[in-house]
C-alpha cells in the first residue's frame, strides 16, 4: 500500500492533500535573505497536516514583503497605522473552503527584528509566522486563552514536524504572534 492511499480504516492520511502554495517576494531584502521558498511550503503544508481537518486540494499564496507594504495593509484592513509580522487574508465566506484557502503575508523588517530580539533564524522564525497565519486562514485565531493554547499547540506540532523547536518555550516569546 503507497502512503498516499486511504488506510485499512478508510481514512486519507493527512499527506495525501495536495496543497499548492505560490511564494511571492516584494522588495530587495528578501531577494538576497535565506529564506528559501521550499522551506516556506513546507512550513504551509507543516501547518495544514498539523490540523488534518481538510482533504481536497487547496492553494496558498505567501506574500513577503517589507514594513512599509505591511504598514499600508494593516493600516487599511485592521485600521492599525504600524506594520505587523504577519497578515492572514481568508479566501471566501468560509475559512478552509475549497479550493484558495488565502493570503498570507510577512514583512521581512518585523520579522528579522524580532528573530534577532528572540535569538533564533530568520527562517526559523518565517517557518513559524508561515504556519501561523496559514491556521488563521484555516479558521483558528487567538482571541481568548483557550484558542491561544489551541492554536500553539497546533503552531508547536507543526514546527516539531520541520524541526523547529518550541517558539513558546517562554511567554515573551509567545507575545511575538498575539
Amino acid at each position: 500500500m503507497s502512503e498516499d492511499s486511504p488506510s485499512r480504516s478508510g481514512q486519507v492520511p493527512p499527506q495525501a492533500v495536495t496543497l499548492a502554495v505560490e511564494v511571492v517576494r516584494h522588495g530587495d531584502a528578501w531577494k538576497h535573505s535565506t529564506v528559501s521558498d521550499p522551506a516556506v511550503e513546507r512550513a504551509a503544508h507543516a501547518a495544514l497536516t498539523a490540523v488534518a481537518a481538510r482533504r481536497e486540494p487547496c492553494e496558498i499564496a505567501i506574500t513577503l514583503t517589507d514594513d512599509a507594504e505591511m504598514r499600508e495593509l494593516n493600516r487599511n484592513w485592521r485600521d492599525k497605522d504600524q506594520p505587523t509580522n504577519v497578515l492572514s487574508f481568508p479566501a471566501g465566506d468560509a475559512p478552509g473552503e475549497q479550493g484558495s484557502l488565502g493570503d498570507v503575508v510577512i514583512a521581512f523588517e518585523t520579522t528579522q527584528r524580532e528573530a534577532t530580539e528572540i535569538g533564533v533564524a530568520l527562517s526559523d522564525h518565517v517557518s513559524h509566522l508561515v504556519v501561523h497565519g496559514v491556521l488563521h486562514l484555516l479558521g483558528f485565531d487567538h482571541d481568548n486563552d483557550a484558542e491561544a493554547e489551541q492554536m500553539e499547540d497546533l503552531e508547536r506540532q507543526a514546527l516539531a514536524s520541520l524541526g523547529i523547536a518550541d517558539p513558546y518555550k517562554s511567554e515573551a516569546t509567545a507575545e511575538v504572534t498575539r
